[in-house]
């Protein structure tokens, strides 16, 4: 019996280490973490120029959910809309431009 657990405790010694950080980066890679310890901050931007980054791209953003929205306006209104009026306000267009 002790030599069981004479061979078991440096197995699971060995083990236990490379076997939790498989667990940690399958973890962290599951719920979209960086891979990478990024704890030293040493690749790291300065954090008022990562907020300035991201608060652009934000803005950015939220500009260009509000053109998608206007688009699918326009889109839900042909689609619904009848067909002689669509037309008729075509035809406008054409002889106002």
């Amino acid at each position: 019996m002790s030599t069981t657990w004479g061979l078991l405790v440096p197995l699971a010694a060995i083990t236990v280490f490379p076997l939790s950080r498989v667990i940690t980066t399958w973890v962290r890679a599951r719920h979209g973490y960086p891979l990478d310890d990024a704890r030293d901050g040493k690749d790291r931007l300065p954090i008022a120029r990562e907020t300035e980054l991201l608060s652009a791209e934000n803005e950015r953003l939220i500009g260009k959910i509000g053109r998608l929205e206007e688009r699918i306006a326009v889109l839900e209104r042909i689609a619904t809309d009848p067909a002689e009026r669509t037309a008729r306000e075509i035809e406008a267009l054409r002889t106002t431009g």
